[in-house]
């Protein structure tokens, strides 16, 4: 019920405290605004034509119904459906990572949309996440690198191949690595196997198991109720918007925001929930108590154990 919630508290976390500011963000792309320093430096970089961008968009998208018209995993129709669910999410999702360093997911809108259209197809449903999910987390991260090299004033027409070639290389390396642990480590993704259980993937198979085969969030079924998250999760943070603004000289109201709160838990490990409270109180302890009464070694060292 969590991730439903926190999922339409993020949608909701749009047209709340940031619905202005997307707004404003996008009126400035397509305004003659005076650019800034970095811009002004890139200019002098000839920029990469947006016919590169058509024809990789094309190629791709030629690809991927080629693959999808051989292996009978998704119609045509989902595989459009799919691009333009995440052509509407890139804009605000851009904006929102930019601004909070969130970033808006297609997952349970996808997946909700997918077991609509395509009831009890797993492998359809698999493809059409890997359209919508993927492909919006792929350009939320090829941004980021442009974004980067903006900074770093590099030159858009060295980026852009690079990119390519890095995409190229890493989808090889990660699939021959993928058939080498698959047929060379015994019992792999399976509960024999403790050292390689493979809980990510454990959990993307159940999502397609729930949403693409059982139905269980049919009207009438055991977790139909859940659904209820959603008009929560709209609710709630409208609710504490509203109370900061009626009552603006209590501090800790501004404090409180369902989005960040809710989001947080994307950041759980797919790992048993007995993990989860250690994971809050280590959290708890270096981002709260650490952070409040040793400031200076919370400063220096916090994200370097982070990052152990």
């Amino acid at each position: 019920m969590l991730t439903f919630k926190k999922t339409y508290d993020r949608y909701n976390f749009i047209h709340v405290p940031l619905g202005n500011s997307i707004v404003d963000q996008f009126r400035s792309s397509i305004s003659d605004k005076k650019n800034d320093i970095h811009a002004k430096l890139m200019s002098s970089y000839p920029q990469i034509s947006d016919w590169c961008y058509y024809i990789m968009f094309l190629s791709t998208l030629f690809i991927a119904f080629i693959f999808c018209h051989l292996t009978d995993s998704l119609p045509w129709k989902g595989v459009l459906f799919s691009i333009i669910l995440t052509l509407i999410f890139t804009l605000p999702s851009g904006i929102i990572t930019a601004t909070t360093n969130m970033t808006l997911t297609t997952t349970i809108a996808g997946d909700f949309l997918c077991a609509i259209l395509l009831p009890g197809n797993p492998i359809g449903f698999l493809t059409f996440r890997t359209y919508t999910n993927t492909c919006l987390n792929q350009i939320i991260i090829y941004l980021t690198n442009l974004k980067i090299g903006h900074y770093m004033k590099i030159p858009p027409r060295i980026m852009f191949p690079a990119f390519i070639l890095s995409a190229i290389i890493s989808s090889i390396v990660h699939y021959l690595v993928g058939i080498y642990l698959l047929y060379d480590v015994p019992n792999i993704c399976t509960p024999k196997n403790h050292s390689w259980r493979c809980l990510h993937v454990e959990n993307t198979y159940t999502a397609s198991i729930i949403f693409g085969v059982a139905g269980l969030f049919k009207p009438g079924s055991r977790y139909f109720p859940i659904l209820l998250a959603f008009p929560i999760g709209f609710i709630l943070p409208m609710v504490s918007w509203y109370l900061w603004r009626k009552y603006p000289n209590t501090k800790w109201l501004a404090l409180i925001n369902f989005p960040i709160l809710l989001l947080s838990t994307t950041n759980l490990p797919p790992a048993p929930t007995v993990t989860f409270p250690s994971w809050f109180l280590v959290g708890f302890i270096f981002n709260f108590i650490l952070y409040r009464h040793a400031s200076n070694w919370w400063q220096k060292y916090a994200y370097i154990f982070s990052a152990a």
